[in-house]
């Protein structure tokens, strides 16, 4: 799995021109499943957004974790991101998990999520959705399981 996350001061994704997920000061995450991902991926990568520390501390270092701050994670579903683009002009999405696969994936993932943390908002899988956000940093992060 890939969750390409952001360490947001505000982020919202809508669909159709109607808001479906916004937080404040958090983690936007892009998120995609590959083919190969088990069950065991969906814990490691949960485990790693929700621990992973990228918000500064009282000296300004990168000490704290979102569950740490009390913060919000918006999770987006994002298949391209399993895209090989070794070759060529067009990607190719051989990599990715067929949508239902990663649809339940995402799920899952989402709900791990909401074990450990109060706020967590979503895309939704499979729509044409609009993402906005201010990166604060920026900070930006590849983590793959």
């Amino acid at each position: 799995m890939i969750g390409l996350l952001q360490r947001v001061s505000r982020a919202e994704v809508s669909v159709g021109g109607r808001t479906i997920g916004k937080i404040g000061r958090g983690l936007m995450v892009l998120v995609a499943v590959h083919r190969d991902d088990t069950e065991k991926d969906v814990a490691r990568l949960a485990e790693r957004l929700l621990g992973y520390r990228v918000f500064p501390d009282d000296e300004g270092r990168m000490n704290l974790s979102v569950r740490d701050i009390d913060g919000g994670l918006l999770l987006v579903p994002q298949f391209t991101l399993t895209a090989d683009t070794q070759k060529g002009t067009r990607a190719s999405f051989t990599k990715g998990a067929p949508p239902e696969m990663a649809a339940a994936f995402f799920d899952e993932l989402v709900g791990c999520c909401r074990k450990a943390l109060s706020q967590v908002e979503t895309g939704e899988f499979g729509a044409d959705m609009q993402v906005s956000l201010t990166n604060d940093g920026p900070v930006t992060f590849w983590l793959s399981t």
